[in-house]
């Protein structure tokens, strides 16, 4: 009876022990598991989920900023007007001063150039025009005044001028220039325009560093 009690208390005591040595691996296991996978998997979620999202945002901002310089570069070449640049075509050209006759005095003289929109849109134009002015034996091209220019816009029907600065000639003065017209051509084009020259003979200074006669600006 007493050996029977023994082993039973044996058989207890075994099983106990083997109950308990199964707990503490199987705990044991679970941390394990906890700490190794838990960092892996939020660091791979910032490299692979993160970056992307980072530059899907850097590549439409690019295109936003792309799209707000084109249209800020559009709307510049217009001048904010909407208008395009006057044609030699589309403008009238006169002299100004009434019937455009100049004095006989010997002082240096202006003349005023008359340019009209002829079309029914508005243009603009700015800076120097060509002025040659002819004789029966060549041609004298005029220089640039040093005067600063302008961007003009025109209305259809609208004007602007510009000034011809002129020496006229007299006897012994100098070499004579015999002008008979005038050729202007407006600024940024290549098509001219040529008007008789309602002036006397001028004083040929092809060759001078600052001549009495040249051109100004329109709109000057």
């Amino acid at each position: 009876m007493r050996l029977f009690h023994a082993a039973t208390a044996l058989a207890a005591t075994s099983a106990l022990a083997l109950t308990l040595t199964a707990c503490g691996s199987g705990s044991g296991n679970d941390a394990s598991g906890d700490q190794s996978s838990a960092p892996t998997s939020s660091s791979s979620a910032a490299a692979t989920g993160g970056a992307p999202a980072q530059n899907a945002d850097a590549t439409k901002d690019a295109g936003s900023s792309t799209g707000g310089d084109g249209t800020g570069t559009s709307t510049g070449s217009s001048g904010g007007t909407g208008a395009s640049r006057c044609h030699t075509a589309g403008l009238g050209l006169s002299f100004g001063s009434g019937d455009g006759k100049v004095s006989s005095s010997d002082d240096q003289q202006q003349l005023a150039v008359v340019l009209k929109n002829k079309t029914s849109a508005a243009c603009t134009i700015q800076g120097f025009p060509g002025v040659d002015l002819k004789s029966s034996g060549g041609s004298w091209s005029l220089t640039r005044s040093g005067a600063s220019t302008k961007k003009v816009t025109l209305a259809a029907g609208s004007s602007t001028t510009f000034t011809i600065t002129f020496l006229p000639w007299n006897q012994g003065s100098g070499t004579e220039f015999k002008a008979t017209s005038v050729v202007v051509t407006p600024p940024n084009e290549t098509t001219s325009t040529t008007l008789a020259w309602p002036g006397g003979s001028v004083l040929l200074q092809d060759g001078a560093t600052h001549p009495g006669t040249y051109t100004g600006p329109v709109g000057g």
